[in-house]
């Protein structure tokens, strides 16, 4: 309908902080449970000089990526937007810590929601869950990186004429705003880097397999062309560094007397790179749905759908034609 969406999330572990993290005095100060030993890596030490804060408490509690999960109910709404107008996202793990998976032609997607690890490759999924088992079971973590990718995404989402509109900018800003993520690539963007212009850029075709004119023989760019949507799909790769918080914590520094102890050691988690594969998908949906309605507006589903559909029809106008002249019958160019 166009009207605002709530959600609610129930945060079950509430009732045990209601103390320790309350917002009004406690007598007890035992209670409040302070966190002074600062975790390399965190958001902790930055962050209790830029708010002044003398329990690292609310830092560590804010920077958390539970925060996500917010992010994920959102991004179900919307994937579900997409799903109206044949756009498919799926995501999976390429590497865990030093071993990668091997690209099958064909990427099985129920295959990868199977796996624990979200992995296309068996082999290296079986190498993956026994390093998180190793690092487990020696105080330590792991990190890796995740593709996310949006199968059927129209050309022109995005615009070349503005920094901030520019769709892998935006991709690259929602992608970096999840925790432990500390590079984003687009398609194949740092292995072209190695390569030859010639080898690297995606040769065009005429094409008639959907509204477009023409298509693209391979897809190097990651479905992007100067901040747009070339109608390929959407490759986005980040990489994800091992999680601050070790069960082995690092040297450290208390933040009240200064002195060099062990950092503090919160719950947490061995490798967040197949659960980050869900975040980054409801990201990616997140960005897109902003692009999509900037590109076609509409205040309900069926507005939106007949200016989609609208300028889908207007694609044809671009398609070759055959044209007479005194000459015979030729071809004429492409209007591009």
């Amino acid at each position: 309908m166009g009207s605002p969406i709530a959600m609610w999330v129930e945060n079950k572990d509430f009732v045990n902080w209601t103390e320790a993290m309350s917002v009004a005095p406690v007598d007890d100060d035992a209670k409040v449970r302070r966190v002074t030993r600062l975790r390399p890596g965190h958001a902790d030490f930055p962050g209790v000089f830029k708010y002044s804060q003398h329990d690292v408490r609310p830092i560590l509690e804010r920077a958390s990526a539970r925060e996500t999960a917010a992010r994920v109910a959102a991004g179900a709404v919307a994937r579900r937007f997409l799903e109206e107008f044949g756009i498919a996202i799926h995501s999976h793990v390429l590497t865990i810590a030093a071993i990668k998976a091997r690209m099958p032609e064909k990427i099985d997607w129920d295959a990868v929601e199977a796996s624990p690890v979200r992995c296309a490759d068996p082999e290296a999924a079986k190498a993956m869950m026994a390093h998180v088992d190793w690092c487990r079971d020696n105080g330590d973590t792991a990190g890796g990186v995740f593709e996310v990718v949006a199968y059927g995404v129209p050309v022109g989402l995005g615009s070349h004429t503005q920094w901030d509109r520019k769709l892998d900018g935006l991709i690259a800003q929602g992608m970096m705003s999840i925790q432990a993520v500390k590079g984003v690539e687009i398609g194949a963007g740092f292995e072209n880097t190695e390569k030859l212009g010639s080898n690297v850029h995606d040769i065009i075709e005429p094409w008639s397999g959907d509204a477009r004119p023409f298509h693209h023989v391979t897809n190097r760019a990651g479905g992007i062309e100067g901040g747009m949507s070339n109608g390929e799909p959407v490759v986005a790769r980040m990489a994800l560094k091992p999680i601050s918080t070790l069960s082995k914590p690092l040297p450290s520094v208390d933040l009240d007397t200064g002195e060099v102890v062990e950092a503090h050691y919160e719950r947490s988690d061995i490798c967040q790179v197949p659960p980050a594969c869900v975040i980054g998908e409801a990201v990616l949906a997140t960005v897109l749905v902003g692009c999509f309605l900037e590109k076609f507006g509409g205040d309900h589903l069926e507005e939106t759908r007949r200016n989609y559909d609208g300028f889908l029809a207007g694609l044809k106008q671009f398609r070759p034609k055959a044209a007479k002249s005194r000459g015979g019958s030729t071809a004429s160019k492409p209007r591009l």
